[in-house]
């Protein structure tokens, strides 16, 4: 006889993190390849000599530095292992009961629903528009009385279609208040939306109290292995998230590494600009021989590939470059630096692989 477990846990999928070979390309995991920047290395070499002491658990100076970057007040900040963490957290401290709802477009980041069923809450799916955007007049006519939190992945992963201004605003006015919006801006240091439209989160939560903005380190930062992530929210969310948080789960080493980046911030422009400009390039190249790829404002490409997806990614991986499949929806392609972004742009574009495919 073993002890009781949840039994609704066995139909909970695992998180699959991207897949890793030696000697071949990872493409697959939405990392940069940038490592960390030089104050941020050396602050990490720092701290891990004070591994022996805990870290500070309300990690206060990380906070401080975070609220000024933003301008807004600690009170507004809260930290996790990671901005998925924060996810998890924000299911706990809106859902109480499995009739609870929380609402979400698909395909979307593949976290969401797992930590809805682990909140034991009822997961609402929303399918994208054809342009594999977000449908916000959809997400919108979803809403009912048990909906209790909705999240908004812009840009989206992993499609990397990105929200203007306007049509956002929109979508936050016309959801009760009594709803929580978690606008995840995993990948915001990459928008490139023109002036105007490209939203910023923090500020268009500064008068909404129902609107939580979250934000990361793992990606143009370059800590995607030390998991520092953060939310910016009404001090009535924040003290909840506060409360949920599991004690310790941000270190030592991971607090001071976010907070030499925020200092040495002046430096992310030249590597994030070099990123797209390469994403750039690797989607003009697929455009040009038939590939269908949205736009994308994030740090990867999407390839609809509909069910030949699994297909397609184990053919890249026995061609040396591993990419992320989602089911029978569409391929998750990161960009790394221009040499794996050649090796893969050499499988894409061969010609048996296109008319495998029917591309072109």
């Amino acid at each position: 006889m073993t002890a009781h477990i949840r039994p609704d846990l066995d139909s909970i999928p695992a998180y699959v993190p991207g897949r890793n070979h030696p000697g071949a390309v990872k493409l697959a995991s939405n990392e940069t390849t940038f490592g960390p920047l030089p104050a941020a290395a050396k602050a990490i070499a720092e701290a891990a000599e004070l591994a022996n002491r805990y870290p500070d658990n309300q990690a206060t100076e990380l906070r401080a530095a975070i609220a000024d970057f933003l301008g807004v007040s600690s009170v507004n900040v809260a930290v996790g292992c990671g901005s998925v963490a924060l996810c998890q957290e924000l299911v706990q401290i809106t859902c109480a009961a499995p009739t609870d709802e929380v609402l979400f477009a698909w395909r979307s980041f593949e976290a969401y629903p797992i930590v809805t069923q682990v909140g034991n809450a009822t997961a609402v799916r929303v399918p994208l528009t054809p342009e594999h955007v977000h449908d916000l007049d959809a997400m919108a006519a979803a809403v009912t009385e048990h909906t209790k939190l909705i999240f908004v992945c812009n840009p989206n992963n992993p499609t990397g279609t990105a929200l203007g201004e306007a049509e956002l605003v929109r979508f936050l006015d016309a959801i009760p208040e009594r709803v929580l919006i978690v606008l995840d801006e995993a990948y915001f240091e990459y928008l490139r939306l023109t002036p105007g439209q490209r939203p910023n989160g923090v500020e268009l939560g500064r008068d909404r109290p129902n609107v939580v903005v979250l934000r990361t380190f793992s990606k143009a930062y370059g800590l995607a292995g030390l998991r520092a992530g953060y939310a910016v929210g009404d001090p009535a969310v924040i003290t909840a998230l506060m409360k949920v948080h599991i004690p310790f789960s941000v270190n030592r080493v991971a607090q001071a590494a976010a907070i030499a980046s925020l200092e040495a911030r002046h430096e992310l422009l030249d590597r994030t600009d070099t990123l797209v400009a390469e994403r750039d390039r690797v989607r003009a190249e697929l455009l040009a021989v038939g590939y269908e790829v949205p736009p994308s404002e994030s740090n990867f490409l999407w390839l609809p590939l509909g069910p030949r997806s699994a297909e397609y990614g184990e053919l890249s991986a026995e061609a040396g470059v591993l990419l992320r499949p989602y089911g029978t929806d569409g391929v998750r392609v990161t960009i790394g630096d221009s040499h794996e972004n050649e090796q893969f742009l050499r499988f894409a574009t061969d010609p048996d692989v296109s008319a495998r495919f029917g591309i072109g």
